[in-house]
């Protein structure tokens, strides 16, 4: 399928479309953040220390807790079990697709475009709640899985060369600047979404191909017309 030969296609209408997990097909996060402040509670943490736990929602939650709460790396890796288990005791209800998403997936492949999942999330977690939410429709789930995949980078990767696709056939939909790195990192235009927690301006600073502030513009954006999120 690789466009290689040509000029790449307009980021909207290239036929693989990669979508991000957490704050882009799934609204997780109010349930990411109350998780973060129940771990840092019982460490002692207080509000005010904990600051603005949006920026836990998207990037590997390990590198977030050693970079921005002053943990090691040994202190890191025991604080992110500890919320992993947290999280492990929500369900469905905390975490649900964002209104009109799983509608426009669906619509992708009706238009033959092939769809696949490129998260931070650890893999089988992301797979678990990707069959709980019945967003069985992607033909790939790849994330955090440690040593093979570490990075947003390596989760795109592992998703291009799984479709046997290049960088010029695919585009992701993100909803962070760290889903604008991976993607751009790998060769990849990233139109973003800023109907999750990351603010739209931040988004434009960090070179996002295209934000659309809601669903009906995400559509259109891949070249679906009409709204199904009713």
């Amino acid at each position: 399928m690789s466009t290689s030969a040509s000029a790449p296609a307009a980021p909207g209408s290239r036929p693989v479309v990669i979508f991000d997990f957490d704050g882009t097909l799934v609204d997780t996060g109010g349930a990411v953040m109350q998780t973060v402040a129940r771990v840092l509670a019982a460490r002692g943490f207080t509000p005010q220390q904990m600051g603005d736990l949006r920026r836990f929602i998207g990037p590997p939650l390990l590198d977030c807790f050693r970079d921005t709460c002053g943990f090691t790396q040994k202190e890191a890796e025991a604080v992110t079990a500890e919320y992993r288990a947290v999280f492990d005791e929500l369900g469905p209800a905390d975490y649900p697709v964002f209104p009109g998403m799983a509608e426009l997936a669906d619509e992708l492949r009706e238009q033959s475009r092939r769809i696949a999942i490129a998260t931070s999330r650890k893999e089988d977690r992301a797979r678990e709640m990707a069959h709980e939410l019945g967003l069985d429709q992607f033909e790939v789930i790849f994330g955090l899985n440690e040593p093979i995949r570490h990075t947003k980078a390596d989760s795109i990767r592992d998703v291009l060369s799984a479709l046997k696709a290049s960088p010029a056939d695919a585009v992701l939909i993100g909803d962070t600047v760290h889903d604008i790195r991976g993607a751009h990192e790998v060769g990849l235009p990233c139109i973003t979404v800023a109907f999750g927690a990351t603010d739209a301006s931040a988004l434009i600073a960090a070179g996002a191909d295209a934000v659309c502030h809601d669903v009906a513009a995400l559509r259109t954006e891949l070249g679906l017309r009409g709204d199904t999120a009713a």
